[in-house]
């Protein structure tokens, strides 16, 4: 299901909580590792190929990532997949996050085949994940938690570090 740009500002600041940073009320990291799992075998299947997946991460509100191998695509760029601990968000990357702007970028400069975006985000919705465009987390964060005196004053702060960074 596509969300407009403000359902998904909104869902930023519905998820967000004024504690608790690396994950929500309720988290069931089974659950959520479960369905990273299948997203990683999707990957696999649908790009043909052998999908790097990095399961420990520690400390984050990230929950996981996925690489598809520059090999395994239409334009020999790897695509990350980003999966948050918060409300099923995820984020698609041409050969890493901050690359590009987003995937609309990366597609206009020649680096992300649009069938293979369209597979990718095919895989996240079919498995009930949000996804995100990378350029709306360059955001400014301005929502509830701690994030920023925890970051330190005057240090910026973003919704990419709020949802899909260490912290």
């Amino acid at each position: 299901m596509a969300h407009t740009h403000a359902e998904l500002i909104d869902l930023l600041h519905r998820l967000d909580h004024p504690e608790m940073l690396e994950y929500p009320p309720g988290y069931d990291p089974v659950r959520t590792r479960a369905r990273f799992d299948r997203l990683v075998a999707r990957l696999d299947a649908d790009f043909a190929t052998r999908c790097h997946a990095d399961r420990n991460v520690q400390d984050a509100s990230l929950h996981a990532r996925v690489d598809v191998p520059a090999g395994a695509t239409g334009r020999g760029v790897a695509i990350v997949v980003s999966v948050s601990n918060f409300g099923s968000m995820a984020v698609i990357a041409a050969e890493n996050p901050g690359v590009y702007l987003d995937t609309a970028d990366a597609v206009a400069e020649g680096a992300l085949n649009i069938e293979d975006l369209a597979t990718a985000e095919r895989a996240l919705t079919e498995l009930d994940y949000v996804v995100l465009p990378e350029s709306l987390l360059t955001r400014p964060y301005d929502g509830v938690s701690v994030l920023t005196s925890y970051y330190g004053e005057g240090r910026p702060c973003d919704w990419w570090i709020r949802y899909f960074d260490y912290l």
